[in-house]
């Protein structure tokens, strides 16, 4: 509902709605309209409707299929990612323990979005609700692009060394890009081979 004063009164027939406009309710009911051929009853004798929390239109599908749609391409594009970077980026002896707290942060914000949206929406609009959540994306996005780095076809061993260097990349040196992680297998143990020992293993 867009304006909580304001309701529709509409006319349709079997295949559109006609003669719509917007009424100030009746600060007694939200049953009818403040004035107009809406303020009797839900229906009037001429057949016009009062619809006070939606907008009647023929057109309501639209959103239907831009729900499908958007399902159809989050579901096996960005909405797996979280979780898979979120199973990359902890060290081993901590992976366990990292995601859970990555999943009950996550999902202590979902809670606290469906508990605030109704606050948020009366005191920014709608409009102004969304535009404060695309804000936040927008943040978190320029906060990944320069900060989380590329993990593809890197092992476990080499991609928890990307996170001993300095987290933002804006601030990392040139001697640390190309730099790789060498392990050898030493009496069942990893070694870690620095950059002097490298040139000795044969």
């Amino acid at each position: 509902m867009l304006d909580p004063s304001c309701g529709f009164c509409y006319q349709q027939n079997s295949t559109a709605v006609f003669a719509s406009s917007c009424v100030p309710v009746n600060q007694a009911s939200t049953e009818r309209a403040a004035w107009g051929r809406c303020s009797n009853s839900t229906q009037s004798a001429d057949h016009s409707f009062w619809a006070y929390n939606f907008c009647p239109t023929s057109y309501s599908w639209v959103v239907l299929l831009g729900l499908i749609l958007y399902l159809a391409f989050f579901a096996p594009g960005m909405g797996p990612m979280p979780w898979t970077v979120n199973s990359e980026i902890y060290p081993l002896w901590a992976r366990s323990t990292g995601n859970a707290c990555s999943a009950g942060v996550n999902w202590t914000f979902n809670v606290l979005v469906s508990l605030t949206f109704l606050h948020l929406a009366q005191h920014l609009t709608y409009y102004g609700a969304f535009f404060l959540y695309s804000s936040l994306a927008l943040l978190g996005f320029f906060f990944i692009y320069g900060c989380l780095p590329e993990t593809k076809g890197r092992r476990l061993e080499e991609i928890e060394s990307l996170f001993e260097n300095r987290l933002c990349s804006c601030g990392a040196s040139d001697s640390d890009e190309g730099r790789q992680v060498e392990y050898i297998r030493v009496k069942g143990s990893n070694y870690h081979l620095s950059d002097n020992d490298a040139s000795d293993v044969e």
